[in-house]
């Protein structure tokens, strides 16, 4: 199950680069055909995006959105596992939607194709439900490691969000799922990590306000980023009389539109966290880049297709986190602070402050960037970026969604 969960995470994050450097090269030819050139990168923006909303519509409601709300609802007892058939439409349609441009992640797709490579197998051994829980849990664990190649945070995310208590059984089976996905994946995909960033110095002490400071921030941002992720859902389920094809469609259009002047910002946006780990941005592109992101994650992730939240918080994290340290260095020029710092901070911040998984939020950027020099000011800033949103009395982003997954489930059932 592990080794499956491996191959098909790695092969469908091959296919996402070929469908990104695909996607790219037809925007360069577009340029040197005017008008013609715009509506052809509009329109398969937009039909690939609709494709994918009616493969979920057709086959599998449940492969709508991140899928880890789904996988929850299902660890909860709440609904039922999802039929196999949901595999294929998570994998194929997420090709389409995140090829096409939406501002989604590999992650939640993933996640719930472990998920369902597990309930498979689980079927097949005819195992009773606690066995095939077990299984499940580990399923989907791998599925993360694999998206991120970050094992140890595919086990701290089993535990932490998925079943949010520490039980040896789904331990043991994740680190067995873990132990066999990994090493296949990287035949596939290498060893390195996914982000590179130069070496940093450990911060001194007097610079601990400031990573705190940064924190409070994130977390307010994450308030506004699930408050304004909720209400663009909300939005979109106000024209329910309209076909989810076409509502797709729309959303595709206008990120093809966004892809035609501003290539580099649509996608899963790998491309745009690194830039900012390294500090390669102006504080202008850096502000213009990240309020398109926010909008542009929010309004994709209601089109209704296959596609995670992670990697989009990532980018805004760590572009956050670069705007600020930018800010503290030009107000604190003696502390002899480094931007690219703050831009990791901010990537596990951000995280934390809207899913409400700290441990899996810093376990996850230190993987990422084989980075553990900032652990501590990470340990500081998703400390203030979970307490302001529980102050504030907003809730986990996977619990708001889950329960949107139940609701769902109900129409289902109506049918």
């Amino acid at each position: 199950m592990g080794a499956a969960t491996g191959c098909v995470g790695a092969i469908f994050r091959l296919l996402l680069a070929h469908a990104d450097r695909l996607r790219d090269a037809m925007i360069a030819w577009a340029h040197g055909h005017a008008v013609w050139g715009f509506l052809t990168v509009v329109g398969a923006c937009a039909v690939a995006t609709l494709v994918a909303a009616w493969m979920v519509r057709e086959f599998s409601p449940h492969a709508s959105g991140s899928g880890i709300p789904h996988v929850e609802a299902v660890l909860r007892e709440e609904i039922r596992p999802a039929p196999f058939g949901l595999v294929p439409v998570k994998f194929f349609g997420g090709i389409l939607a995140i090829g096409s441009g939406l501002a989604l992640g590999r992650e939640g797709p993933t996640v719930q194709m472990g998920a369902g490579i597990a309930v498979l197998a689980a079927r097949a051994c005819r195992l009773c439900w606690a066995d095939s829980r077990v299984l499940l849990a580990a399923g989907a664990g791998a599925g993360l490691a694999t998206a991120f190649n970050a094992p140890i945070a595919g086990l701290v995310f089993v535990l932490e969000e998925l079943v949010q208590k520490f039980e040896h059984r789904v331990a043991v089976a994740a680190l067995a799922a873990l132990a066999t996905a990994i090493p296949v994946a990287r035949l596939l995909l290498g060893d390195a990590p996914d982000f590179h960033i130069g070496p940093l110095s450990y911060p001194g002490a007097e610079s601990a306000p400031l990573f705190l400071t940064l924190g409070g921030i994130a977390g307010l941002l994450a308030v506004a980023y699930n408050r304004t992720l909720l209400a663009t859902i909300a939005v979109r389920d106000r024209f329910a009389g309209l076909p989810i094809e076409l509502r797709a469609g729309l959303i595709g259009a206008s990120v093809g539109m966004l892809a035609w002047f501003a290539p580099e910002l649509v996608g899963g946006g790998d491309q745009i966290t690194q830039r900012a780990l390294i500090g390669h941005e102006s504080v202008g592109v850096l502000v213009f880049a990240f309020v398109i992101r926010f909008g542009l994650g929010t309004l994709s992730y209601a089109a209704g297709t296959p596609g995670g939240l992670f990697a989009p918080l990532l980018v805004l994290g760590a572009q956050s986190g670069l705007l600020f340290g930018m800010a503290c260095h030009l107000a604190f020029p003696a502390l002899s602070i480094e931007p690219e710092a703050f831009a990791l901070v901010g990537m596990a911040a951000l995280f934390t402050g809207i899913v409400r998984a700290p441990v899996t939020g810093i376990v996850l950027v230190a993987e990422m960037t084989g980075n553990v020099t900032m652990l501590l000011p990470m340990l500081g800033a998703c400390f203030m970026a979970m307490l302001l949103p529980m102050l504030l009395g907003n809730a986990p982003i996977y619990d708001s969604l889950r329960e949107h997954t139940l609701r769902l489930e109900r129409k289902i059932r109506q049918r």
